[in-house]
């Protein structure tokens, strides 16, 4: 009699296993089948999601000089590198399209630039990321202005998204001075260009002291990055759930 209620109860825990072990299963398969489907045909199969960071400019393209004589190239690739120890420490994939201080063109072409551009939008074509942000700095003739600002192609709903988030997450770190909103484009080239989602993080402006001063410490350069980190990771969040 023992054995008989042993070996039922062994059952029951074995049948209740199985039920809990299939509906974990089922949640991977469909975080997994989401993340896919927000990601692309070429989505790597472990389910990871792959984001593109682009620090604009580079090489003999400098990019805005900042009133204190600051490069944006330089900015930019710092505060790329820091967002992807960010992204990389929450199990993000990250891609960056310059990982030096060069620029992507050869010394011999006719238009560097040109060419540059070009081969980011293969890279990032190459990754099929689920998003791309593109880093730059502003500037502006009135030194008065100030503040960072995010823009998105026109016409892209899950741009806008993106855009919108990062632009909230701004506004956390530089205040209620920072009045600036998601802004939609439509003459940039790599918003043009490159499948969305992408947008493009004008940080803050170079022609502006105290924002140029402060844009060339590793500290506000730390700030930003997480700002921006925990903006993509609040997007992916919502779209993958």
């Amino acid at each position: 009699m023992e054995q008989k209620v042993l070996r039922a109860v062994m059952v029951c825990l074995l049948l209740m296993s199985m039920a809990i072990l299939g509906r974990e299963t089922a949640a991977y398969v469909e975080t997994v089948n989401a993340v896919n489907a927000l990601q692309g045909n070429n989505a790597d199969t472990d389910g990871i999601p792959t984001v593109v960071i682009d620090a604009g400019h580079g090489g003999g393209d400098p990019g805005k000089i900042g009133i204190n004589g600051a490069p944006e190239k330089d900015i930019n690739l710092r505060i790329t590198e820091k967002l992807r120890q960010y992204l990389e420490a929450d199990g993000i994939r990250v891609v960056l399209t310059r990982e030096t201080e060069d620029g992507l063109y050869d010394a011999s072409a006719p238009n560097k630039k040109v060419q540059d551009m070009k081969r980011r939008i293969e890279k990032i074509e190459q990754t099929d990321p689920v998003l791309t942000v593109s880093i730059h700095q502003n500037s502006y003739h009135e030194e008065a202005i100030r503040g960072g600002q995010v823009f998105y192609y026109k016409t892209s709903v899950r741009g806008k998204k993106l855009a919108q988030i990062l632009q909230e997450r701004f506004d956390y770190v530089l205040g209620d001075a920072n009045k600036r909103q998601a802004k939609a484009n439509d003459n940039y080239y790599l918003l043009l260009h490159v499948k969305e989602p992408i947008i493009i993080a004008e940080c803050g402006f170079l022609s502006n002291w105290e924002e140029a001063e402060k844009l060339e410490t590793k500290e506000y350069q730390d700030r930003l990055a997480w700002t921006l980190h925990m903006g993509i990771m609040e997007y992916l969040n919502q779209e993958i759930g």
